[in-house]
């Protein structure tokens, strides 16, 4: 909790400045307000918004009508604030940012989870999500129905080409990762076949991430790579080749879609 009043007063102080010009304009009294959703969603982020209010006024009270995960439809109430009028209005716009962003990523998980539901695979997320936004976005991952990848380049060591090139092998860089960090995970991303038979070899991997595979190359990896370690299948995947590529029997298919390409959800609040 500690993170997110952190992360959300970054955003009042962003937004409110000097002081909010236009609420100063207004008679203090006490109101009450809906946040109305104007599209269906999955919803994320009530505790964000929480905060957005109570941070700026403590004596604000929110009555939440829905909760993080659930299915809420167009025109759905979502919750019911009551409070001084001026507060209401000042943290408006930050708790709104939040809802819709993070009911975005949760949405967006939400859709290609259904569409890969008839098989095994899990749908992982990335690093590539907003700054400063990383534990809210994969939190709304979760919501969504989706795994969280690692969170960031401390929890586990991946691999990349750029690794393996400046470590002279993909040996070589298997070998360093282990005896330096033998407690992380080590995902190691291989681009071909011959990669991915070279990694199988070696003894201590967490899991090999098959970049840009086709689905054709990834069916055969599956076979290859069955009962030595799991596989997860990135790059070029998308909600109209998804569920495509899981029918390989591949055990994750990790996208940043859900976290860079957000399409904000639309909510609104409207005093009463």
């Amino acid at each position: 909790m500690n993170n997110i009043n952190k992360i959300v007063k970054l955003a009042l102080d962003e937004d409110i400045g000097s002081g909010d010009a236009s609420a100063s304009l207004l008679d203090s009294k006490q109101t009450s307000a809906n946040i109305i959703s104007r599209e269906n969603a999955v919803l994320c982020g009530a505790q964000y918004a929480n905060s957005a209010f109570l941070q700026l006024d403590s004596t604000i009270s929110i009555d939440w009508k829905a909760h993080d995960g659930d299915k809420i439809v167009k025109d759905q109430i979502i919750c019911s604030i009551t409070g001084d009028s001026k507060s209401i209005i000042t943290a408006e716009r930050v708790a709104l940012n939040f809802l819709q962003t993070l009911s975005s990523t949760a949405t967006q998980t939400d859709f290609l989870v259904k569409k890969i539901a008839h098989t095994s695979t899990k749908l992982l997320d990335t690093r590539k999500t907003i700054p400063n936004l990383r534990q809210a976005q994969k939190y709304a991952v979760k919501c969504g129905g989706g795994v969280n990848h690692r969170i960031g380049l401390y929890d586990a060591v991946m691999l990349k080409e750029n690794h393996i090139i400046a470590s002279g092998s993909i040996a070589s860089a298997i070998n360093s990762a282990k005896q330096k960090y033998p407690k992380l995970d080590i995902i190691v991303e291989v681009e071909d076949i011959d990669q991915l038979k070279e990694v199988l070899a070696i003894q201590g991997v967490t899991r090999i991430l098959c970049d840009n595979f086709t689905v054709a190359e990834l069916s055969d990896a599956v076979v290859i790579a069955k009962d030595i370690y799991p596989l997860e299948a990135s790059g070029n995947i998308d909600e109209n080749n998804i569920a495509e590529f899981a029918e390989t029997g591949v055990d994750y298919i990790s996208t940043g879609s859900i976290t860079k390409n957000v399409q904000a959800i639309d909510f609104s609040l409207r005093f009463i």
